[in-house]
């Protein structure tokens, strides 16, 4: 029920394919002799959207988003504006400004259009500096939480308790040697990074590079200061 399964739809039927229910929970597809050549432009990536969105939100930023579609990234929106911030959406764009400090909250990932299990990581490191106790629930896969272990490397507070993670904010982060575990683990040490203190090295970062273009050209041009070596 996911969007990019929709825009998928699109393309393919823009092809010359018989799709349909894309967006529900049946989809129904009747095969053809062939398809045809098109030129179609994809969907913007709502996770990419949501990680730049949390690199503002954990710096305590401002950021104006372009090429963004607002309705499905609501519920990363939602959790932001749970967390403090504000934020401003246009048909193709967001302004999202930050409070010094952000306050602790709930999340539950749940399939579309709950909150995203991709979001999930780098969301826990936003709240790793938020004020109070935060609860973090994956519904949707196991053994997401590796990366967790890498944030305490830098001084962040979690507990797990099966597909639970009780996060309690500290006041600051401390640069360290962290690995990318996984894509979105990553990109969690990446956005915790532009926060703490000192400098960050992250490893394996063909996780990163695999799952998000030039972000660190995307994140350097909004004030972080990133190489990669």
């Amino acid at each position: 029920m996911e969007p990019e399964i929709k825009d998928l739809q699109n393309f393919l039927n823009r092809m010359g394919a018989k799709i349909e229910g894309a967006g529900t929970n049946v989809i129904k597809i009747t095969g053809v002799k062939k398809l045809k050549d098109v030129s179609y432009n994809v969907m913007p990536d709502r996770i990419e959207a949501g990680t730049l969105l949390c690199a503002t939100a954990i710096t305590g930023g401002k950021l104006e988003l372009n090429n963004v579609i607002p309705e499905h990234i609501g519920p990363i929106l939602n959790k932001l504006e749970e967390c403090g911030c504000k934020h401003e959406s246009n048909k193709n764009s967001v302004r999202l400004e930050a409070p010094k400090r952000l306050k602790g909250i709930d999340i539950k990932t749940m399939p579309y259009p709950g909150f995203p299990t991709d979001m999930q990581s780098v969301f826990t490191s936003v709240l790793c500096l938020a004020k109070g106790t935060s609860i973090v629930v994956e519904n949707i896969f196991e053994n997401r939480y590796k990366y967790t272990n890498e944030l305490k490397r830098m001084g962040a507070k979690i507990n797990i308790e099966g597909k639970i993670a009780i996060v309690k904010g500290v006041r600051k982060l401390t640069g360290a040697v962290v690995d990318a575990t996984d894509l979105r683990g990553g990109a969690a040490v990446v956005v915790a990074g532009l926060a703490a203190k000192g400098k960050t090295r992250v490893n394996n970062i063909e996780y990163i590079l695999r799952g998000y273009e030039n972000l660190d050209k995307k994140l350097n041009k909004i004030g972080a200061n990133i190489k990669i070596e």
